[in-house]
């Protein structure tokens, strides 16, 4: 039977791929717009059909129906990282999360310690030799299909087809329903005088020839908007979005320099604009790869110059980041801040920066603190931190005493709370 045989034979409709799912069954999602709309709406309809079902994602971008506290019996959904759309659930304990490292979440299914029953993906149209490209997250899914008894994808004409280990053969495909609506499209986001001066500190202690890892964010895209004049910047990230493809278009980023991969960019998902999307499309120079080869910290550390830019809303006088909670309070989840720190940490000339405005709610809270809020979930330890930058300067940790630490941060906290930090770092016998 030929390709286009095999595929029409499997083409259906999104109400009855949903037939597929068995109760207690666990179904995998691709990260953010590579969720299928058209089958999680279907399922979200008929959710009240099914009893123990879990739906597994780590970042779901839409509200869908499923996600209902009355429903939890019929269908559950797993946070791996919380969103707009999952945190209240998170918060009030109806939505279940899966703490891990993004890189190690494919081991965890290829060892059964994560279940992948069933795996639902938007894919793009599938090429002349039955191969479809899983072209804006190949992350963990890649892995969970390789385990599923069952994969039904979302075929949509606007998802590129990237190059990479991200592609499936409709020979393991189960069922595949169509679509065409446009990939839904994240903004960048708010970039203010903060942020842009946090991005220039940084900018300014990345040379030419490096290579970078931006994570999502309005400092690190106002690092980016930043590096617009530097010269052979490579690319070995987990997210690809504008701000990277902005580099590309004013020459700044070549991917000449790589010493790792050199000429390609390396990314597991992709977020942003339509442009994007239609940039990754059979574009030579972009690679998509499962989580574990792109965040993996021993190969991303091979990248020479390797600069890893991350966010936290918190952190205390020993180096401690809570990037992903507010004290026990779930916000968004690991995610690969700590794969990337610790990359950049075996890199030669490598830099890891985690940046942060130094208050918080009009500056009446300061960022910088003697310890964490209780419950605060530490995503960067103490034993990994390097660079910490806010609007007021830099503080080099790595390879300093608690002392000089803290000594370091209070120097880039708000000045209005300077004297007060001080003054608690005496009371813990720091200062």
């Amino acid at each position: 039977m030929s390709v286009r045989e095999q595929y029409q034979q499997k083409l259906t409709s999104a109400a009855n791929a949903i037939a597929h799912i068995r109760n207690g069954d666990n179904i995998v999602i691709p990260t953010a717009v590579a969720e299928p709309p058209d089958l999680l709406t279907a399922l979200s309809e008929q959710r009240r059909n099914f009893s123990d079902v879990k739906v597994s994602q780590i970042l779901t971008v839409r509200k869908y129906g499923y996600l209902d506290p009355e429903t939890v019996d019929n269908v559950r959904h797993i946070a791996y990282f919380f969103g707009a759309a999952t945190r209240p659930g998170g918060k009030a304990g109806w939505i279940d999360y899966f703490p891990s490292y993004f890189s190690e979440m494919p081991s965890l299914f290829a060892n059964d310690q994560l279940r992948s029953d069933v795996v639902f993906s938007l894919a793009s149209p599938m090429d002349e030799h039955g191969y479809f490209s899983l072209g804006l997250a190949a992350d963990y899914t890649m892995a969970a299909i390789a385990k599923a008894r069952t994969i039904v994808l979302e075929v949509n004409p606007n998802v590129p087809f990237a190059y990479g280990n991200c592609h499936i053969h409709i020979s393991q495909v189960t069922a595949l329903i169509e679509s065409n609506e446009a990939v839904l499209e994240v903004g960048l986001p708010k970039i203010g005088p903060v942020q842009e001066a946090i991005g220039k500190y940084v900018a300014d202690m990345i040379p030419d020839g490096s290579t970078l890892q931006i994570g999502y964010g309005g400092i690190p895209d106002a690092v980016v908007m930043q590096l617009i004049h530097k010269r052979d910047l490579g690319i070995h990230t987990e997210m690809i979005g504008d701000g990277i493809m902005t580099l590309v278009e004013s020459g700044a980023v070549t991917n000449r320099k790589k010493n790792y991969l050199p000429g390609k960019m390396i990314a597991t998902f992709a977020l942003g604009s339509k442009k994007l999307y239609q940039f990754i499309h059979r574009n030579p120079m972009v690679e998509m790869h499962p989580v574990d080869f792109t965040n993996d910290p021993y190969l991303a550390g091979k990248n020479d110059n390797l600069m890893a830019i991350n966010a936290t809303m918190q952190i205390d006088f020993f180096g401690q980041c809570g990037s992903e909670s507010l004290g026990h309070s779930p916000y968004s989840g690991t995610g690969g801040q700590s794969d990337f720190v610790r990359a950049a940490n075996r890199s030669r000339g490598g830099k890891a920066f985690i940046v942060l405005p130094s208050t918080a709610k009009d500056d009446t809270i300061s960022r910088i603190v003697p310890t964490l809020t209780p419950g605060t979930h530490v995503s960067t330890s103490k034993n990994d931190i390097n660079y910490v930058v806010t609007e007021h300067g830099v503080a080099q940790l790595r390879g300093k005493s608690v002392r000089q630490r803290t000594m370091e941060l209070i120097s880039i906290a708000h000045p209005a709370f300077r004297a007060e930090l001080t003054e608690q770092a005496k009371r813990m016998n720091i200062l």
